[in-house]
């Protein structure tokens, strides 16, 4: 993969009852070159809709890949990959980092009727997890708008050392320093900033 090939990941955080989204613009050379914030509902269905406002407000026509990290952000806000395929017109790659059953058990026992059906429908509209080993390292990745011999290729090309991709990994620390600068931790009387 050329050095200047870019990616925009996507990673959040979350405290209470709303996520915060972080796009991070990687090149595979690890060198990052923007960031838009956005947010959605815990436990809502907007969490697309938040990673394509990310993806407007960069208004870049040089990225080249969408990393999203897992297909669930915000308790089971379900990602639509091909819907991000569709509205950006980037391969997208979602990825995760440990082995599971899958979400349908947790989503039938979390909601009932239409959003339960609603996020089921989603879920299974999307491509199976395919396992992609990097330096010893097992991640677990969906792709749409790619091969998946490409996409194990992109994967790999950003992730230098093993672990999480770098755009996913930048887009995480982001979101992270957003959420506690949005929600900063609350101090107890007569705290201060030498104790």
């Amino acid at each position: 993969m050329k050095p200047g090939t870019r990616a925009l990941g996507v990673a959040e955080s979350y405290r209470g009852d709303e996520s915060t989204l972080a796009g991070c613009v990687v090149r595979a050379d690890r060198v990052a070159d923007g960031f838009a914030f956005s947010s959605c509902t815990v436990g809502g269905t907007d969490a697309t809709t938040a990673i394509l406002d990310i993806f407007e407000q960069l208004d870049r026509e040089d990225i080249q890949h969408l990393l999203v990290a897992g297909i669930a952000p915000a308790w089971f806000n379900v990602l639509d990959l091909h819907r991000l395929h569709d509205a950006t017109g980037l391969p997208v790659l979602s990825v995760s980092f440990e082995a599971s059953a899958g979400l349908e058990e947790g989503i039938r026992e979390a909601f009932t009727g239409e959003a339960r059906d609603r996020r089921l429908q989603t879920y299974r509209a999307q491509p199976p997890r395919r396992p992609v080993v990097v330096d010893e390292t097992r991640l677990f990745v969906r792709a749409v708008g790619l091969p998946d011999e490409r996409a194990e290729a992109v994967v790999r090309g950003f992730t230098p050392e093993g672990g999480r991709p770098e755009p996913v990994r930048v887009a995480r620390l982001a979101a992270r320093a957003a959420d506690a600068v949005r929600q900063p931790p609350t101090r107890s009387p007569g705290e201060t900033d030498e104790e």
